[in-house]
């Protein structure tokens, strides 16, 4: 069975009502709202470069001129040198594993194919992260650091990044920013009155 169809500015008009609690509201209006950022800890380039992978990780090819931007929320954690309290033994801190796995990208890439990332295609970036992801990509920062380890570190934040957003919430139709105790239909394709039905596509 397919999932519903949550009509486009759901999150908006849940966030309208006070269906949702006013800590929550404001973190979510925040994401939505969140100005053009400027990189804090990295460097430009390096922060283009993180931001052109998450860009082949997490395509949005229906947000073409506004995509989620997932590179910022990395780069404030890096700067306040949060973790998520435990980290792999084959990786360095999460700092210099980030130095280390941006900059082992992209000498993979001008070893694979003689350009930089960002100037590559988008299958010849895939190839570069696959190789990554697979542990076979070329380039000495791989010999001291687990490509593998790292490519799964990253994979992970990004995800967590991405499904943050109200918007990508709004994708797999999850309606659990309404927050407010009350709810009634907690059964199996039970609809409670806040909840969206399913838009009828003529």
């Amino acid at each position: 069975m397919a999932s519903p169809h949550y009509p486009e500015g759901t999150v908006r008009a849940l966030l309208a009502t006070d269906l949702v609690t006013d800590a929550t509201r404001d973190a979510l209006q925040a994401r939505l709202d969140a100005p053009v950022y400027e990189p804090q800890y990295l460097d430009g380039a390096t922060y283009e470069l993180l931001r052109a992978v998450a860009a082949r990780l997490f395509p949005q090819p229906d947000r073409p001129d506004n995509p989620i931007e997932l590179a910022p929320a990395v780069d404030k954690r890096l700067l306040e040198g949060g973790s998520d309290g435990w980290r792999y033994d084959a990786l360095p801190p999460d700092r210099e594993a980030y130095r280390m796995g941006l900059g082992g990208i992209r000498d993979s890439a001008e070893t694979m194919f003689g350009q930089k990332f960002l100037s590559l295609s988008d299958e010849q970036k895939d190839q570069v992260l696959n190789a990554v992801q697979q542990g076979t990509a070329p380039g000495d920062v791989w010999q001291e650091m687990s490509g593998v380890r790292f490519f799964e570190e990253l994979l992970a934040e990004l995800t967590e990044n991405y499904y943050a957003h109200p918007l990508a919430q709004e994708e797999i139709g999850y309606v659990g920013m309404a927050d407010v105790p009350g709810w009634h239909h907690l059964q199996l394709n039970e609809l409670d009155p806040r909840e969206p039905e399913e838009q009828v596509k003529l």
